[in-house]
Protein backbone atom coordinates (compact mmCIF):
# COMPACT_ATOMS: atom_id res chain seq x y z
CA UNK A 1 0.00 0.00 0.00
CA UNK A 2 1.43 3.29 -0.98
CA UNK A 3 1.00 6.47 1.59
CA UNK A 4 1.46 9.71 -0.13
CA UNK A 5 1.72 13.30 1.06
CA UNK A 6 4.23 14.86 3.87
CA UNK A 7 1.70 14.63 6.61
CA UNK A 8 0.10 11.42 6.00
CA UNK A 9 3.68 9.92 6.03
CA UNK A 10 4.69 11.23 9.06
CA UNK A 11 1.29 10.09 10.81
CA UNK A 12 2.21 6.56 9.46
CA UNK A 13 5.85 6.61 10.74
CA UNK A 14 4.30 7.12 14.13
CA UNK A 15 2.08 3.86 13.91
CA UNK A 16 3.38 0.15 14.39
CA UNK A 17 2.89 -1.01 10.52
CA UNK A 18 5.74 -2.48 8.23
CA UNK A 19 7.43 0.36 6.18
CA UNK A 20 9.09 -1.18 3.29
CA UNK A 21 10.84 1.67 2.01
CA UNK A 22 10.32 5.07 1.46
CA UNK A 23 10.92 7.67 -1.91
CA UNK A 24 11.93 11.03 -1.03
CA UNK A 25 12.64 13.75 -3.78
CA UNK A 26 16.27 14.54 -3.96
CA UNK A 27 17.63 17.56 -2.04
CA UNK A 28 14.88 16.41 1.02
CA UNK A 29 14.72 19.82 3.35
CA UNK A 30 11.81 20.63 5.86
CA UNK A 31 9.19 18.31 6.50
CA UNK A 32 10.87 16.10 3.81
CA UNK A 33 14.52 16.17 5.84
CA UNK A 34 12.11 15.24 8.82
CA UNK A 35 10.80 12.34 7.24
CA UNK A 36 14.31 11.02 6.42
CA UNK A 37 15.29 11.38 10.02
CA UNK A 38 12.37 9.61 11.52
CA UNK A 39 12.36 6.88 8.98
CA UNK A 40 16.57 6.61 9.21
CA UNK A 41 16.07 6.11 13.06
CA UNK A 42 13.17 3.47 12.33
CA UNK A 43 15.26 1.25 10.44
CA UNK A 44 13.19 2.39 7.03
CA UNK A 45 15.06 1.97 3.68
CA UNK A 46 15.24 5.51 2.19
CA UNK A 47 15.70 6.31 -1.52
CA UNK A 48 16.16 9.66 -3.26
CA UNK A 49 14.82 10.03 -6.32
CA UNK A 50 14.21 12.89 -9.33
CA UNK A 51 10.32 13.77 -8.78
CA UNK A 52 9.58 12.29 -12.35
CA UNK A 53 10.14 9.10 -10.34
CA UNK A 54 7.68 10.20 -7.95
CA UNK A 55 5.37 11.53 -10.16
CA UNK A 56 5.41 7.79 -12.16
CA UNK A 57 4.84 6.19 -8.72
CA UNK A 58 1.37 8.53 -7.25
CA UNK A 59 -1.46 7.04 -7.31
CA UNK A 60 -3.06 10.48 -6.14
CA UNK A 61 -0.68 12.32 -8.72
CA UNK A 62 -0.33 14.51 -5.06
CA UNK A 63 2.91 13.14 -3.11
CA UNK A 64 4.79 16.49 -2.55
CA UNK A 65 7.63 14.76 -2.53
CA UNK A 66 7.86 11.71 -0.79
CA UNK A 67 5.68 8.26 -1.40
CA UNK A 68 5.77 5.50 1.81
CA UNK A 69 5.37 1.99 0.48
CA UNK A 70 3.57 -0.12 3.86
CA UNK A 71 2.03 -3.73 4.29
CA UNK A 72 -2.00 -3.15 3.14
CA UNK A 73 -4.12 -1.69 5.42
CA UNK A 74 -5.08 -3.91 8.49
CA UNK A 75 -8.90 -3.07 9.13
CA UNK A 76 -10.41 -3.39 13.09
CA UNK A 77 -13.06 -5.06 14.21
CA UNK A 78 -16.30 -3.99 15.42
CA UNK A 79 -15.40 -5.70 19.13
CA UNK A 80 -12.04 -4.21 18.95
CA UNK A 81 -13.65 -0.63 18.61
CA UNK A 82 -16.35 -1.20 21.30
CA UNK A 83 -13.19 -2.42 23.73
CA UNK A 84 -11.64 0.73 23.08
CA UNK A 85 -14.49 3.31 24.98
CA UNK A 86 -13.08 5.20 27.97
CA UNK A 87 -14.21 6.83 30.97
CA UNK A 88 -17.93 8.69 29.43
CA UNK A 89 -18.58 5.91 27.33
CA UNK A 90 -18.17 4.86 24.04
CA UNK A 91 -18.26 6.85 20.34
CA UNK A 92 -18.30 5.08 17.08
CA UNK A 93 -19.43 6.22 13.58
CA UNK A 94 -20.89 4.31 11.37
CA UNK A 95 -20.87 4.99 7.19
CA UNK A 96 -23.69 4.05 5.53
CA UNK A 97 -22.81 3.79 1.81
CA UNK A 98 -20.31 6.37 2.12
CA UNK A 99 -18.94 5.96 -1.35
CA UNK A 100 -16.77 9.04 -2.00
CA UNK A 101 -13.38 8.62 -1.26
CA UNK A 102 -13.07 11.92 -0.01
CA UNK A 103 -15.79 11.99 2.43
CA UNK A 104 -14.61 9.03 3.92
CA UNK A 105 -10.93 10.29 4.15
CA UNK A 106 -12.83 13.53 6.01
CA UNK A 107 -14.76 11.56 8.27
CA UNK A 108 -12.20 9.09 9.62
CA UNK A 109 -10.21 12.61 10.19
CA UNK A 110 -12.94 13.93 12.35
CA UNK A 111 -13.24 10.74 13.95
CA UNK A 112 -9.75 10.86 15.41
CA UNK A 113 -9.56 14.83 15.69
CA UNK A 114 -12.79 14.18 17.85
CA UNK A 115 -11.47 11.12 19.66
CA UNK A 116 -13.91 8.56 18.45
CA UNK A 117 -12.84 5.39 19.30
CA UNK A 118 -13.90 4.11 15.62
CA UNK A 119 -15.51 4.01 12.24
CA UNK A 120 -17.36 1.44 10.70
CA UNK A 121 -17.52 0.81 7.34
CA UNK A 122 -19.22 -1.45 4.79
CA UNK A 123 -17.78 -3.99 2.88
CA UNK A 124 -20.06 -3.38 -0.49
CA UNK A 125 -21.45 0.44 -1.28
CA UNK A 126 -18.79 1.40 0.27
CA UNK A 127 -15.45 3.30 -0.45
CA UNK A 128 -12.48 1.43 1.48
CA UNK A 129 -9.72 2.60 3.13
CA UNK A 130 -7.17 3.09 -0.05
CA UNK A 131 -4.34 5.33 -0.44
CA UNK A 132 -6.12 8.35 -1.41
CA UNK A 133 -8.60 7.75 1.51
CA UNK A 134 -5.27 7.89 3.90
CA UNK A 135 -4.43 10.90 2.30
CA UNK A 136 -7.48 13.03 2.50
CA UNK A 137 -7.31 11.95 6.02
CA UNK A 138 -3.88 13.45 6.68
CA UNK A 139 -2.54 10.36 7.94
CA UNK A 140 -5.75 9.69 10.65
CA UNK A 141 -6.78 6.86 9.33
CA UNK A 142 -3.52 5.48 10.46
CA UNK A 143 -4.24 5.82 14.04
CA UNK A 144 -8.10 5.77 14.12
CA UNK A 145 -9.66 2.16 14.10
CA UNK A 146 -11.58 1.01 10.84
CA UNK A 147 -14.21 -1.98 10.71
CA UNK A 148 -15.51 -3.57 7.47
CA UNK A 149 -18.59 -5.35 8.17
CA UNK A 150 -20.95 -6.93 5.61
CA UNK A 151 -24.19 -5.97 7.55
CA UNK A 152 -24.46 -2.55 9.21
CA UNK A 153 -27.36 -3.25 10.07
CA UNK A 154 -25.91 -6.20 12.07
CA UNK A 155 -23.46 -4.03 13.36
CA UNK A 156 -26.21 -1.84 14.61
CA UNK A 157 -27.71 -4.74 16.50
CA UNK A 158 -24.18 -5.45 18.11
CA UNK A 159 -23.71 -1.82 19.33
CA UNK A 160 -27.52 -1.75 20.93
CA UNK A 161 -26.98 -5.02 22.48
CA UNK A 162 -23.94 -3.45 23.74
CA UNK A 163 -25.75 -0.20 25.51
CA UNK A 164 -25.21 1.99 22.34
CA UNK A 165 -27.63 4.41 21.54
CA UNK A 166 -27.97 4.78 17.89
CA UNK A 167 -28.81 8.26 16.19
CA UNK A 168 -29.00 8.31 12.77
CA UNK A 169 -28.68 11.84 11.01
CA UNK A 170 -30.80 13.01 9.10
CA UNK A 171 -32.52 15.92 7.60
CA UNK A 172 -35.84 15.62 9.41
CA UNK A 173 -35.04 14.78 12.70
CA UNK A 174 -35.33 16.17 16.06
CA UNK A 175 -32.83 19.49 17.29
CA UNK A 176 -29.39 17.34 17.64
CA UNK A 177 -28.98 20.20 20.20
CA UNK A 178 -31.83 19.04 22.68
CA UNK A 179 -30.33 15.68 22.39
CA UNK A 180 -28.91 13.66 25.33
CA UNK A 181 -25.77 11.85 23.68
CA UNK A 182 -24.30 10.69 27.15
CA UNK A 183 -23.03 7.13 27.49
CA UNK A 184 -22.57 5.05 24.73
CA UNK A 185 -23.09 6.86 21.28
CA UNK A 186 -22.69 5.47 17.69
CA UNK A 187 -23.78 8.57 15.19
CA UNK A 188 -24.82 7.00 11.56
CA UNK A 189 -24.06 9.21 8.62
CA UNK A 190 -25.59 8.50 5.29
CA UNK A 191 -24.39 9.00 1.47
CA UNK A 192 -24.33 12.06 -0.31
CA UNK A 193 -27.50 10.93 -2.19
CA UNK A 194 -29.04 7.84 -0.57
CA UNK A 195 -28.73 9.44 3.25
CA UNK A 196 -28.90 6.77 6.11
CA UNK A 197 -31.25 3.69 4.48
CA UNK A 198 -34.84 3.49 5.41
CA UNK A 199 -33.98 -0.43 7.73
CA UNK A 200 -31.27 1.77 9.42
CA UNK A 201 -32.89 4.23 10.20
CA UNK A 202 -35.47 1.98 11.35
CA UNK A 203 -32.98 0.59 13.64
CA UNK A 204 -32.00 3.38 15.22
CA UNK A 205 -32.85 5.18 18.53
CA UNK A 206 -33.33 8.60 17.50
CA UNK A 207 -33.30 10.55 14.47
CA UNK A 208 -31.15 13.97 14.56
CA UNK A 209 -30.39 17.01 12.37
CA UNK A 210 -28.65 20.17 12.36
CA UNK A 211 -30.08 23.42 12.07
CA UNK A 212 -30.32 24.93 9.08
CA UNK A 213 -30.29 28.61 8.84
CA UNK A 214 -29.38 29.60 5.19
CA UNK A 215 -31.22 29.07 1.54
CA UNK A 216 -29.01 25.55 0.93
CA UNK A 217 -30.88 22.86 2.98
CA UNK A 218 -27.88 20.06 3.44
CA UNK A 219 -24.43 19.77 4.11
CA UNK A 220 -22.19 17.48 2.84
CA UNK A 221 -21.67 14.20 4.62
CA UNK A 222 -18.05 14.63 6.48
CA UNK A 223 -19.19 18.21 7.64
CA UNK A 224 -22.16 17.08 8.87
CA UNK A 225 -20.69 14.42 10.58
CA UNK A 226 -17.82 16.84 11.64
CA UNK A 227 -20.37 18.88 13.86
CA UNK A 228 -22.30 16.00 15.29
CA UNK A 229 -19.34 14.79 16.38
CA UNK A 230 -18.05 17.70 18.15
CA UNK A 231 -21.16 18.05 19.70
CA UNK A 232 -21.02 14.97 21.08
CA UNK A 233 -17.33 16.03 22.43
CA UNK A 234 -18.38 19.16 23.92
CA UNK A 235 -20.92 17.51 26.05
CA UNK A 236 -18.45 15.26 27.39
CA UNK A 237 -16.37 18.14 28.55
CA UNK A 238 -19.15 19.80 30.10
Amino acid sequence: MKTEGRNAVLELLKTDRTVEKILLEKNAQGTLGRIFAEARDKGIRVQFVDRRVLDKESVTGKHQGCIAFSSDYKYSSLQDIMAAKGEKGGFVILCDCIEDVHNLGSIIRVAECAGADGVVIQSTNSASVTEAVVRISAGAANHVKVAKVNSLNRAVDELKKNGYWLYALEADGGDIYSADLSGNVALVIGGEDSGVKKLTREKCDFVLSLPMQGKVNSLNASVALGIAAYEVLRRRRI
